[in-house]
């Protein structure tokens, strides 16, 4: 388990190899993400089209199994190699690229209240720092409504671990609904992956950036509306960019989360980031009023 690049870098060769390739393969535009899963082992995913967000239409993608040694992965179910950053088929090759969030490092605007500037933990209960980041496992003081938020976070890289025990948070809207934190590189994008809303909704396209690069998240919330004698005559709405692409637009919130820290109700509520016992890292929230 890794939580910096560096020393991902110094003590796994495979940190170095996986990552997300681009290019061409019988002409056709073709993205690669080439995610690592431990000792040498890979898993390549090739979607015809582009990469998710760069031209993939979700129809269709392959899956292929590769094995390191000195430095280079073959594939030998497709007859392909990587090396020297390169992913060298029969049919072309794709070159390694590194991907940013448009909205990665975007300054809070006018009115917005800033949760973390990276110098104090003081908005949030128990918040705890790691050097310029905050830890998981917090919640804000303060409570809302209807909001817009920004949020940045980096999950670490733990290629030996398998589904929910990789790299797992969440951010909790009003300590209600889960936005789900997770390393979900190169997986299907299902309503518990990143992007996804528990239990509600799976992304429109899984954006997860590899482990150890910032994401972002820009979150409009609309709360959920209750009568007079606390009927709720309406649900709760989320629209969420992952990595500055729409992954939910305008869902319903119908039920509150399992493991949320608070159940449905009227009452304005906070945010919560959840500890699932991995070091996933936050920096650069801020929350608007609506």
């Amino acid at each position: 388990m890794f939580t910096e690049v560096l020393e991902a870098t110094q003590k796994d060769p495979d940190f170095a190899l996986q990552g997300e390739y681009s290019g061409e393969l019988d002409g056709k535009k073709t993205g690669v993400q080439l995610v690592a899963e431990g000792a040498g082992a890979f898993s390549a995913v090739l979607y015809p089209g582009g990469l998710p967000g760069d031209g993939f239409a979700g129809d269709r993608s392959l899956r292929i199994k590769g094995r390191a040694s000195e430095g280079k992965v073959t594939f030998p179910g497709l007859g392909g190699t990587l090396a020297g950053g390169k992913l060298i088929f029969p049919k072309g090759t794709l070159s390694r690229i590194e991907r940013h969030s448009p909205t990665l490092g975007a300054a809070a605007p006018a009115g917005a209240t800033v949760l973390f500037d990276g110098t104090s933990a003081g908005a949030f209960e128990n918040g705890r720092l790691d050097g310029g980041t905050l830890m998981q496992g917090i919640t804000t003081s303060e409570k809302w409504s209807s909001f817009t938020l920004h949020v940045e976070f980096r999950i670490p890289f733990m290629p030996e671990h398998r589904g929910q025990g990789r790299g797992n948070s969440g951010c909790y809207l009003q300590g209600r609904y889960e936005v789900q934190v997770l390393d979900s590189f190169g997986l299907e994008g299902k309503d518990n992956e990143c992007g996804g809303i528990y239990t509600i909704a799976a992304p429109l396209v899984n954006m997860a950036f590899p482990p150890l690069t910032w994401q972002t998240y820009d979150i409009d919330y609309t709360a959920a509306v209750y009568d007079a004698a606390g009927r709720k005559t309406s649900s709760a709405k989320a629209t969420v960019k992952h990595n500055g692409v729409l992954v939910q637009d305008a869902v319903e919130l119908t039920h509150a989360t399992t493991s949320a820290p608070l159940p449905e109700g009227p009452e304005p509520g906070p945010l919560h980031f959840q500890d699932h016992g991995a070091p996933v890292r936050y920096r650069n929230i801020w929350i608007v009023r609506k």
